[in-house]
């Protein structure tokens, strides 16, 4: 029986014609003389061949779905799991469960839920595939604090007539005090998502729990709320007046108040007894909720921000989560407007990073960009940051500063022009105002960047664009040379030695440095101003021994309050500090550097002196992001650790 196909297949190829087919527009062949032709039946044309079934796709490798780093270290993680579909939130969280993975999170009609776990379990769990993916619940801070209606042109607006009336903005923020005279009538819907841990991680919800739509749920005044006697959650009320309180831009506009955020319990993280942090699950939970909405949402406020980008960020995990929903809101008439951050970089927080968001920085009253305001090809928008005065609790009002000011200028602004033209789609709106903005002209690495100033009074009334305004060099370093990779291990490379270490006591002398500019906010209260945190303009480069000696309390001669600020602003572009090794305090940094008992360990101290150069304003990022992949890789190689550390000393001297 296994022979008749083969035979068969001889036959066919056998009276099939040995010549090439005959084409229309060759002549016909002649008989030869005293042949009888006799005609021969044509072979029937031949059928292309049936598309072949594509083979299924594999299924993904469970390990490719954990995000990299995650729990390499030990201990628990908060992570994310991505899940195929709403459906299979419920099932596979109680199979979760049922294998001793702790699941902290489950919201309705949600295709993620939230859990806290091993690596090994996290990777026992990458294995059901229903999941998609896996990664950390990264947390969010509220962008930091430092005659602007007139500047943009919001007064003649006004005495228009056009005070936002009809449209809504939501504030993700800190909540709202309710009861303030700016906010009177104003306040159509509130909402809280309020992350909570058992390692301090405290709810903001009036109720205690991790979600409430309901009464004040947004109330800016619980107990949880203050800290001897000040009030942690005053920056949302802040940016809900600038943008439709009183003395707003959008004074007849309607306020969704959404409060994201959470209290964290941990002074070595806070630098403070308490503070406040997002979670990037509230940050969704709250993006759908106003999605949801039955209200005229013009705009959504993001006054926060995460881990810095100099490129577009659509392509990664968070980005593209995030993309998709800023694309749903766009969908429905409303713009997501994020602050670019603080960090005095070339470009911006996430998630202004996402294309779809409107990345806005900050100016100040001379018309000129803020010192500290992140800038470049990111950014869609400046507006005034600078002196702002708004509604705080307490019925006061007082003056900050910082991108979390200008960015609710925008959403107010964005309220006004979809009052102006209702019917007009909101990417028109939004291009409508960069393109009648007044232009800031200032070099980037090199290039030179236009971006526009926010200019209401240009953009809906009618009067001239204002000429462009070019602005002072950006100053931030930044290195040029090729990068290294920390993988290739083909060759050997000596290892740097370390110069000798001083002894960490008040008695060394330290190089003097210059530290830090820090930009302090102006009030008129008793409050203690808030200062901008920002990378400082140094010249000079520090080895680790020095670092220790500065991170050493009254050591050193830059001030703990800048080398605090350092670390922020590390924890917010590093991905292994803080989330893979702890380095988010004076004391925990300092021992980071000193450690130097295995490779891994070598790297991070390695690590953690070049991100301080970068903060202290002495090199870039490009050989950083090379060793930190080395780093976040679940089995380095010892050869691939020696060579990522050695690249990075090799930047620090």
């Amino acid at each position: 029986m296994r022979f008749r196909p083969l035979i068969v297949s001889t036959i066919a190829l056998a009276l099939l014609p040995l010549s090439g087919p005959a084409y229309a527009e060759d002549p016909a062949a002649t008989p030869a003389p005293g042949v009888t032709q006799t005609p021969t039946e044509q072979p029937p044309a031949e059928q292309p061949p049936a598309e072949e079934t594509p083979p299924a796709e594999a299924p993904a490798d469970p390990e490719s779905k954990v995000e990299d780093g995650l729990g390499v270290d030990g201990g628990t993680e908060r992570a994310i799991v991505e899940l195929t579909g709403p459906a299979e939130t419920a099932p596979v969280a109680t199979q979760a469960a049922a294998e001793s993975v702790d699941v902290v999170l489950q919201p309705q009609s949600q295709s993620f839920m939230v859990v806290e776990g091993t690596a090994e379990e996290l990777a026992k769990l990458a294995e059901d595939p229903r999941v998609s993916s896996i990664h950390r619940d990264r947390t969010y801070t509220p962008a930091e604090v430092a005659p602007s209606l007139s500047l943009i042109g919001a007064d003649k607006v006004h005495a228009g007539g056009n005070t936002g009336a009809g449209q809504v903005v939501a504030v993700l923020d800190t909540g709202i005090d309710v009861d303030h005279p700016w906010f009177q009538g104003r306040i159509v819907a509130q909402a809280c998502f309020s992350a909570t841990e058992d390692s301090g991680v405290v709810s903001l919800c009036p109720n205690g729990m991790n979600e409430q739509r309901d009464g004040n749920a947004a109330d800016a005044t619980t107990p949880n709320c203050l800290l001897d006697g000040v009030n942690l959650c005053d920056h949302g009320s802040h940016v809900a007046g600038i943008a439709a309180g009183t003395g707003g831009v959008a004074p007849g506009a309607g306020i969704v108040a959404v409060q994201v955020f959470s209290r964290l319990n941990d002074e070595d993280s806070c630098g403070e007894p308490a503070c406040l942090v997002a979670y990037e699950s509230s940050l969704r939970q709250a993006l759908d909720y106003v999605a949801s909405l039955n209200q005229p949402v013009a705009a959504v406020n993001m006054s926060l921000g995460g881990m810095l980008y100099d490129t577009n960020c659509d392509a990664t995990v968070e980005g593209a989560i995030f993309k998709e929903k800023f694309d749903a809101l766009l969908a429905k008439g409303a713009a997501t407007v994020v602050a670019a951050g603080n960090e005095y970089y070339e470009g911006t927080a996430h998630p202004a990073c996402v294309s779809t968001a409107v990345a806005v920085g900050a100016n100040d009253n001379a018309d000129a960009i803020a010192e500290w305001s992140n800038r470049g090809p990111l950014l869609d928008l400046f507006a005034p940051g600078v002196d702002i005065e708004s509604a705080v609790p307490d019925n006061t009002t007082i003056v900050y500063s910082g991108t979390s000011m200008a960015t609710p200028q925008v959403a107010g602004a964005l309220a006004l022009m979809k009052a102006a033209s209702p019917d007009k789609p909101m990417a028109e709106l939004i291009e409508t105002l960069k393109s009648t903005g007044r232009p800031y002209v200032y070099d980037v690495a090199g290039a030179q960047v236009t971006t526009p100033r926010l200019d209401l009074a240009a953009a809906l009334t009618g009067a001239a664009a204002q000429p462009p305004v070019t602005q002072s060099p950006s100053p931030v370093a930044d290195d040029t040379a090729p990068e290294p990779d920390p993988s290739d291990s083909s060759g050997p490379t000596p290892e740097p030695e370390d110069p000798a270490e001083p002894a960490p006591s008040p008695s060394s002398t330290p190089v003097p440095l210059p530290t830090v500019t820090v930009t302090v906010t102006v009030t008129e209260t008793a409050k203690p101003p808030a200062a901008v945190c920002t990378r400082g303009t140094a010249a000079r480069k520090l080895a680790t021994p020095q670092w220790a000696v500065e991170l050493h309390r009254a050591s050193g001669t830059i001030p703990d309050e800048t080398l605090t600020c350092y670390l922020k602003l590390i924890g917010k572009s590093s991905k292994v500090f803080p989330e893979l090794t702890k380095a988010s305090s004076l004391g925990k940094a300092y021992r980071v550097l000193k450690s130097s008992k295995t490779r891994k360990a070598k790297l991070d101290s390695a690590l953690l002196t070049a991100w301080l150069n970068w903060a202290h304003g002495t090199n870039g990022t490009t050989a950083l992001s090379a060793a930190e992949k080395v780093r976040l890789s679940s089995k380095p190689s010892a050869a691939a650790l020696k060579k990522a550390t050695s690249n990075i000393l090799k930047t620090v001297k």
